[in-house]
């Protein structure tokens, strides 16, 4: 069914639909032009075609009271004819495409290309091989065990690229997959309420049928279009279809039409179903788009859209966010969505691909130099045309060696690490209630800088209680004997509490003995309803003899109001009406109270201030919320204009004030307490009362009384960042943000408006990274702006999950920590793996560099270099990749965006060990044989077996990169590696296999391995030499980093590539001519010092991770001069002053390094 594409599941309801079209009195045809009228010209419609809505209801044999009979075959029929209420998911990517995908990536196709040169060349054997006298140069002694062996060199390398991209590949289906079984998850719980056979119930979105009675109300995300029967006061955001932002208000007789894929904003009714799945108005945009983007696919195959595509079933979200065109932008925001990992990530990259290629380059003329001028010069061979054949077969070797050099310092472990390390994190975070809708905003929530958190629900468990209640001019400081209270009095609350709330608002008899009882709907009123059981009433008899139907009319609760009133017809045809809202604002409304006797005594503004003072005011300050109940009677005659909302809101009867106390939860104190200490500020958003956010935050730990910090109201907020004319200015937001702890009584725009001037501000050197929490259908702007928003995944309406990108499976709070923490351990499992993959890479590259120059052959072997880097780097990024997380990462500030990737101390453990490494394996190269008493392997006649001499080295140096491994756990300069060692068993199981293979190997591994078993005594000094890298981890801790300056950093992001790139194009418009001739000037001038120091440079330049925009652009300047005036033209004006102060610093460096340190 799934994969069905949208069109055939169209074509295939058209047909069904004409075979059987009689059952019903209209169409589905008829049904579907007529959703696509609005306002005046739908009711105009309804009224020539049908009638009126009743009649539609009797065409559809449905009733509006009783909704459908609910049987299978009628259920059945219904979705034969009209449809399913069921959008098909655009098919996902097959296994094959998402292959092709992982193909494309830098470092894979250079090992690619490099595997096929060396298969195409090991087949290659040239005639003439038996002519003695064509050379005696020993370059590149072989034997014919390594000559045989050839081809397992390219079929070694083309077998970890298949490695590679299988493993991507698998990741990518299977992220995908859990991606559309959590959009299903989300689907099936994502249920509406809707009447059958007189019962309401609650079914999933996509049972729901054409002719259904569907309940809307305020937050729903209406599942199908419909035409409204019944119902009070609906108003409805129709912005994700219309792109108006103003509400449209629903009514009979005047705009009936509700599309799916709209929001309630305020309001409730009744609806009957007339479209649904593919007919509904957003199925048929998204049949458009289902379309249009399989065309645009076509045209553009990189587009990427990875978590895009989502099973969206009838979940119009995409259109949700502004139809089309919208959609276009999210297909290229997929392409360059880069999170601050993978740019530095895909810079460090390139940069050790360059310098590889410098070196494997250099290898390879310094190889054919010293043997042309060794045969033709020292030993004065004539070059004889016979001998030709042989002479290509060395250059050929020459040039084997230089492509092995270079497939060992691409890190090709580097794609593979990030993955697994994301992947491993995502379905971690699952298990801590985070449910990660895009893949990189785990990461970005280890850099937040910034929480702003709702109050309700995330802070507070969001189980109202009223505690504390003034009634009768006594303020009762906890719940008071029914008793005590007038029998009137109490009559009224009773009434008041039941009729002026939602229906659906229930408390239901606990699930389990001893728990406590559930609270379903709105928890406030849920609060207001325990307090009406706790006074020994029940609310139940009073709905029922006062049914939904027969309210006269609701004003519904909505953020500008705050309060709801319904008003009802007395037995006398008077009309009365029951308010409830904020104390501060119905208060203002009244003018009379009700006193002990239940009389209503005058209420004069002294009074009510002096209420303010004595109850409203110690209740906030005990972190209550304070809600006023009142009433008001109307006569029957004249009838009150109901539209009038300000002459009917007034005049009203205080009955009593409540406190109500959503206590915080337990937990939320410390976990704010560890945010704090990681360096995160937490804010407090809330519609709250002032006093009652601010005793929250007290109790959560947010502010510490004696702390210097604001707390302000929404209109405080907005009067001090508004300029005279009313527009928001940054600099007024700067002055206020980072002072600012609390803020209160906030509506949405305000909370979109603080968020979006925290991450807009350039007040502090890092740019802030703000998450958001929300719930609330208002809460989208605001969540959508924040770097990582995080919905509530129970209390959630389904347009803030949309908006969001992590949803909080629990509402907690504390929960937000622990992302906070994955985030950070993301970041850190890579540092791990590049620490480790870099030491390995400098080693093996300056090995092979240096031992091709001297020996005129590498020691260790094309196909070890393999079995190293390939083993070392898939089962190392495994092992490093998979370290859990520790509650030590909340004790360090966020790293921001410009903090390089390799820091300070991660250079200095990389070249100490380097050091290290370096120095035994040359010593056992050129002296081993000595110390070991066996032959030397250098200079080994043609053809002879593996000697001992290579073998030992090559064992050498694994062991040492195995130890190296468990150095490589921690990167901050701890002193104890071994710390948390069993807590990952499969770092133990890696460490513990990758020895049991290298054993196997040099045993056994004969000459394909270049290996000759060794003994016993010899595998101790092997092992022992490996432990070494153990204590020389401890003396490289020793050292100071701050003592070593000249080590540079690598990975670092900087401003330059933060700026969006529209912005950056104008930027280089800005530069004059003039200061560009001067910089191509200076870059001439620099040409020369290039020149020579390129040499020195590119050893130097490996060593220290190829320092930003610094050396490697020295290097790539001899290469091409276009290039270098471009990378001079980045906004780094530091850099020119810097160069020209000190003609010995390259102006590249000074770009790279505000420091602009000469060259070492």
């Amino acid at each position: 069914m799934g994969d069905m594409t949208n069109s055939d599941f169209y074509s295939k309801n058209q047909r069904n639909e004409s075979s059987h079209g009689g059952e019903f009195g209209c169409t589905m045809e008829e049904l579907r032009s007529l959703m696509e009228l609005r306002g005046t010209e739908a009711v105009v419609k309804i009224k020539e075609t049908y009638g009126d809505t009743e009649a539609i209801c009797r065409h559809l044999k449905t009733s509006p009271v009783e909704g459908l009979p609910g049987t299978a075959p009628d259920l059945e029929k219904r979705k034969q004819i009209f449809g399913q209420n069921f959008i098909p998911p655009k098919k996902p990517k097959t296994f094959l495409q998402l292959v092709w995908e992982a193909l494309q990536d830098v470092t894979l196709i250079i090992l690619e290309i490099a595997a096929i040169i060396s298969l195409g060349l090991s087949f290659y054997h040239p005639p003439g091989e038996s002519n003695e006298g064509c050379a005696t140069a020993q370059g590149g002694a072989e034997d014919e065990g390594e000559a045989e062996a050839g081809w397992i060199e390219g079929a070694a390398i083309l077998l970890s690229v298949i490695c590679v991209v299988l493993v991507t590949a698998f990741n990518d289906w299977s992220k995908e997959k859990q991606f559309r079984g959590l959009q299903s998850r989300i689907e099936q719980e994502q249920k509406f309420t809707v009447v059958r056979a007189g019962q309401v119930v609650q079914i999933p979105v996509a049972e729901i049928v054409v002719g259904d009675i569907a309940q809307v109300k305020y937050g729903d995300l209406l599942p199908a279009d419909g035409l409204f029967i019944q119902g009070n006061d609906l108003k409805i955001d129709e912005s994700s279809l219309t792109g108006e932002s103003d509400q449209v208000r629903k009514s009979v007789d005047k705009d009936p039409m509700l599309l799916s894929g709209t929001h309630v904003m305020e309001g409730s009714g009744r609806m009957v179903v007339t479209a649904v799945g593919v007919n509904s108005q957003t199925g048929i945009i998204f049949t458009l788009l289902g379309a249009g983007s399989e065309e645009e696919e076509k045209k553009d195959k990189k587009a990427k859209q990875q978590d895009g595509a989502a099973a969206m079933e009838m979940q119009p979200l995409k259109s949700a966010e502004g139809g089309d065109a919208d959609d276009k932008k999210k297909a290229n925001m997929h392409k360059k969505e880069k999170s601050v990992l993978q740019g530095k990530l895909t810079k460090l990259a390139v940069q050790i691909g360059k310098a590889g290629l410098v070196m494997s380059a250099i290898t390879v003329i310094i190889l054919v130099l010293y043997f042309t001028v060794d045969t033709f010069v020292v030993n004065k061979k004539p070059w004889l045309p016979e001998c030709t054949p042989v002479y290509v077969q060395y250059f050929v070797k020459f040039f084997i060696i230089g492509v092995t050099v270079l497939v060992v310092a691409v890190p090709e472990g580097l794609p593979l690490a990030v993955t697994i390390s994301l992947a491993y994190s995502v379905k971690k975070m699952m298990k801590d209630n985070n449910l990660v809708r895009h893949l990189d905003a785990c990461e970005t929530m280890g850099n937040a800088t910034a929480i702003c958190s709702d109050k309700t629900g995330t802070l507070t468990t969001n189980r109202m209680t009223v505690v504390q209640v003034y009634v009768g001019d006594v303020h009762y400081k906890e719940i008071p004997d029914p008793s005590s209270i007038n029998a009137k009095t109490m009559e009224l609350l009773v009434n008041a509490i039941a009729i002026n709330s939602a229906y659906t608002t229930k408390i239901l008899s606990p699930e389990k003995e001893g728990a406590l009882p559930r609270q379903v709907g709105n928890k406030t009123e849920c609060g207001l309803l325990g307090f009406v059981l706790d006074l020994k009433q029940d609310y139940e008899p009073v709905r029922s003899q006062m049914p939904e139907e027969k309210l006269y009319k609701v004003y519904t609760f909505n953020s500008v109001r705050k309060s709801m009133s319904t008003v009802i017809k007395m037995p006398d045809e008077s009309f009365r009406m029951y308010s409830k809202g904020a104390s501060e604002i119905v208060l203002k409304k009244c003018c009379k109270i009700l006193t002990g006797a239940g009389e209503p005594r005058v209420f004069r503004p002294r009074d009510r201030d002096e209420m303010v003072k004595k109850v409203i005011e110690p209740m906030a300050c005990d972190g209550l919320r304070t809600i006023c109940v009142a009433y008001r009677d109307f006569p029957s005659s004249p009838e009150p204009d109901w539209d009038n909302e300000n002459d009917i809101l007034n005049d009203l009867t205080c009955i009593c004030v409540v406190g109500i106390e959503d206590p915080v939860r337990p937990e939320v104190p410390e976990a704010i307490r560890k945010c704090q200490r990681a360096g995160i500020t937490v804010r407090m958003v809330t519609g709250d009362n002032i006093n009652t956010a601010r005793a929250i935050a007290i109790k959560c730990g947010i502010i510490h009384p004696g702390e210097d910090f604001l707390c302000l109201e929404g209109k405080e907020f907005n009067r001090r960042i508004r300029n005279e004319k009313g527009e928001i200015e940054q600099e007024r937001i700067d002055k206020i943000w980072p002072k600012l702890r609390v803020l209160a009584r906030s509506s949405p725009t305000d909370k979109h408006t603080l968020v979006k001037g925290i991450i807009d501000s350039t007040h502090t050197e890092q740019r802030q990274v703000v998450a958001v929490t929300g719930d609330g259908t208002n809460d989208g702007p605001a969540l959508k702006k924040a770097d990582v928003g995080f919905a509530m995944g129970i209390a959630g309406t389904d347009v803030a999950k949309e908006a969001s990108d992590i949803i909080l499976t629990d509402d907690n709070f504390s929960s937000i920590v622990k992302a906070v923490m994955w985030g950070r351990n993301v970041y850190d499992s890579i540092s791990k793996f590049l620490q480790f993959q870099l030491t390995v890479n400098v080693v093996a590259v300056i090995v092979a560099f240096t031992g091709a120059c001297i020996t005129q052959d590498s020691p260790l072997k094309a196909v070890q270099m393999l079995w190293v880097n390939l083993i070392m780097d898939t089962f190392a990024s495994l092992a490093l990749a998979t370290e859990p997380p520790t509650e030590t990462l909340l004790l360090r500030k966020p790293y921001g965006r410009n903090k390089p990737l390799i820091s300070r101390t991660m250079m200095k453990n990389i070249l100490g060990h380097a050091v290290y490494q370096l120095t035994l394996i040359f010593t056992l190269l050129f002296v081993g044989e000595k110390m070991f008493q066996i032959d030397s392997g250098r200079n080994a006649p043609l053809h002879s077996p593996p000697s001992e001499h290579y073998t030992i080295i090559f064992n050498t140096f694994v062991m040492m990169q195995l130890f190296n491994e468990i150095n490589a756990r921690k990167i901050h300069g701890e002193r104890n590696v071994f710390d948390g060692i069993f807590r990952n068993p499969i770092f133990c199981t890696i460490v513990l296999g990758t020895f049991a293979i290298q054993i196997v190997i040099v045993q056994f591994g004969g000459k394909p391995f270049s290996c000759s078993p060794l003994q016993l005594d010899q595998w101790m000094w092997c092992i022992f030499i490996g432990l070494g890298e153990l204590v020389w981890g401890q003396v490289i801790a020793t050292i100071p980093t701050s003592r070593l300056k000249f080590l540079k950093e690598a990975g670092r992001l900087t401003q330059k590539e933060e700026i969006p790139e529209e912005e950056l194009n104008e930027d280089v418009e800005e530069i004059d001519h003039a200061e560009r001739e001067l910089r191509r000037g200076q870059i001439l001038w620099f040409r020369g010092l290039n020149r020579i120091q390129t040499q020195i440079e590119v050893v130097n330049t490996f060593k220290s991770g190829a320092s930003f925009q610094g050396a490697l652009r020295r290097q790539s300047s001899v290469t091409s001069q276009s290039q270098d005036v471009a990378n001079l033209s980045s906004p780094s004006r530091v850099s020119l002053s810097n160069a020209l102060s000190s003609p010995t610093s390259l102006p590249p460096a000074a770009a790279g390094h505000p420091r602009g340190e000469g060259v070492p």
